[in-house]
């Protein structure tokens, strides 16, 4: 080879890895797609049996297979040579089915041998992402004798650029889940949230990117801030009410009562379950109420307020339980929500269907948000790190858990959302005169 077709071959070299590179960074979804992937997806199958032998997912099993045996006859040099059948062991990984690509990674369902469990997946999941070489391996769904594993090449919640508006009725999307696609919160079929996090975790941010949501929408908002109303109040122009001490919220809690009842009267009446059964005339308004520091409802200085904390925990209970069929839902936010604080707090989590578990301080804390659903999510959670502020677990849309990461939402935002929907808030004595006295809406 001469100097001349050298310098040819390494000038197509060159401009091949410089068009990768461009190709790679101007274009990398199809570069993932018709070129990592591919790769990736050989890699995979090339290793899985030694990788599902090292994490402990294959099995042993017998086969029989024949043996050729030499076996010496008279004299030195005559030799016969005699089938047998002879057993041995091998060990089976686990059958892969075909791995589809997904922006981020790829989705690849497992058939399990006899006797394992999706939990066997899921306690080998870094192992796997570690022999793979992609940032997380998660199970993401599974069937009678079959697990689904999706693998994220990196984490989609390091930028999160998402509008929480979505256009839909009592529908918000406040950020992203891990595996690439938009978080959406839909009330009315997860009506009730519970929501804890630390200070400076995104617990508050997350209240802003809903509030953001639903300012547009045709809902009533309703606010419990018991930080003296410094959380709420810049946005009083869009909320139809709010209660900023301990007697506030029982006065308007008591009107909550009072509109679960009427409502109840008319679809009684008109022989409805619920109002989204109601004609487009008779509808009331659907009402979301924003609670922040929830542990501030059960406190007790001494027991003179025993007696309203009692009242005020059994109106937000009955709240929760009769509130989906009627219209009314929850957001429940606090730091601390804990055993501790009494059996109302137990009995209103049992209501509170969405989980959201951004990082907290105290363990029964995280236990009480998330550790009823799946321990897996509890050490997820407990593993949040205080650099990554509003990602959280959440479970209770699809009924798995994932990790999420809302979008930053300014408080300037929020406000600026409240002013500017202002027009479309309902005054309060309008919601709670009768049933069919607020503006009704369209399903």
């Amino acid at each position: 080879m001469n100097i001349t077709t050298m310098l040819v071959a390494l000038g197509s070299l060159a401009a091949l890895a410089a068009g990768g590179w461009a190709w790679r960074k101007w274009a990398p979804r199809s570069f993932w797609y018709a070129v990592e992937f591919p790769a990736k997806a050989a890699l995979v199958y090339l290793t899985w049996t030694h990788i599902a032998s090292g994490c402990g997912l294959s099995r042993k099993r017998r086969r029989w297979r024949f043996a050729l045996d030499a076996i010496p006859l008279a004299g030195p040099a005559v030799m016969v040579q005699r089938r047998r059948l002879r057993s041995v062991e091998i060990e089976k990984p686990p059958r892969l089915r075909l791995l589809r690509p997904t922006p981020l990674g790829w989705r690849v369902w497992v058939r399990l041998h006899d006797g394992q469990l999706p939990e066997d997946y899921a306690n080998v999941a870094d192992r796997l992402a570690h022999a793979w070489r992609v940032h997380a391996v998660r199970v993401v769904a599974f069937k009678p004798g079959r697990v689904q594993l999706l693998a994220t090449m990196r984490d989609p919640l390091t930028v999160v650029d998402v509008s929480p508006e979505t256009g839909e009725l009592l529908t918000v999307r406040p950020g992203m889940l891990e595996n690439g696609e938009p978080w959406v919160m839909d009330f009315r079929t997860v009506p009730h949230w519970l929501n804890a996090g630390a200070t400076q975790s995104g617990k508050s941010n997350l209240a802003n990117a809903i509030l953001k949501g639903l300012a547009p929408q045709p809902v009533a908002l309703v606010g419990f801030d018991l930080k003296g109303g410094v959380e709420f109040t810049p946005y009083a122009p869009r909320l139809s009410a709010l209660a900023t001490t301990r007697g506030e919220c029982v006065r308007l809690l008591d009107d909550l009562v009072q509109v679960v009842t009427d409502r109840m009267a008319l679809c009684r009446k008109e022989g409805a379950r619920n109002i989204w059964r109601l004609p487009d005339g008779l509808r009331p308004m659907p009402i979301v109420v924003l609670v922040d520091e929830v542990a501030e409802l059960f406190l007790m200085a001494d027991k003179s307020e025993k007696e309203e904390v009692s009242k005020t925990a059994t109106a937000l209970l009955r709240v929760a339980q009769l509130g989906r069929a009627f219209g009314i839902y929850l957001v429940v936010c606090g730091q601390r929500i804990g055993s501790d604080l009494g059996p109302g707090v137990t009995a209103l989590r049992s209501q509170l269907s969405g989980r959201i578990c951004h990082r907290v301080n105290d363990p029964e804390t995280a236990n009480m948000t998330l550790g009823d659903m799946d321990p897996a999510a509890l050490d997820a959670a407990r593993g949040i790190a205080a650099e990554t502020p509003g990602v959280a677990v959440i479970a209770g849309q699809d009924g798995s858990w994932h990790r999420a990461r809302s979008v930053y939402v300014s408080e300037e935002e929020a406000e600026a959302a409240a002013r500017r929907f202002a027009h479309l808030t309902p005054a309060w004595s309008v919601l709670t005169s009768g049933p069919t006295a607020a503006e009704p809406i369209a399903a």
